[in-house]
């Protein structure tokens, strides 16, 4: 299964050239990512990654240029590995026509009181186990 995310596009995402910068993808990303892990997973465990989590590694592949229009672009995030104390999401940015641009993110749970990673918990990989798919197609994949 996979998480929908509607991400809006800003002017200011825009760079000289007329197209989302590609810093600006990695924050598409983001806003996905935190719609599922601090939004979903906690309406379906208050305590899910309360604790924090922070970004191991970022792969990103453009797959085509994207330009500002007024209709929003749909990411599409899936679990593609599941851990004992990581996770990595594979993504998707793309509309009815095209992908522009496919991901990778390898979360790891942190705690923010130690300051120190952590495992996942029953119920966080429990969660997270419903939106494993790693059949969905490599997020690097031609």
């Amino acid at each position: 299964m996979r998480h929908r995310f509607e991400c809006p596009l800003r002017w200011s995402d825009m760079d000289a050239f007329g197209h989302v910068n590609n810093v600006v993808f990695l924050r598409y990303l983001e806003e996905a990512r935190i719609d599922f892990m601090f939004r979903l997973a906690r309406q379906a465990d208050s305590g899910a990654f309360t604790g924090g989590s922070v970004v191991a590694r970022h792969e990103i592949d453009y797959r085509r240029p994207l330009v500002h229009r007024p209709e929003p672009v749909m990411i599409e995030l899936w679990v593609t590995k599941l851990g004992f104390a990581s996770v990595t999401v594979g993504y998707e940015i793309k509309d009815e026509r095209t992908v522009y641009v496919t991901a990778q993110t390898v979360v790891v749970p942190y705690d923010l009181e130690l300051g120190k990673p952590r495992r996942l918990t029953d119920q966080e990989r429990e969660f997270l186990a419903r939106y494993h798919d790693d059949q969905a197609g490599s997020a690097t994949a031609a």
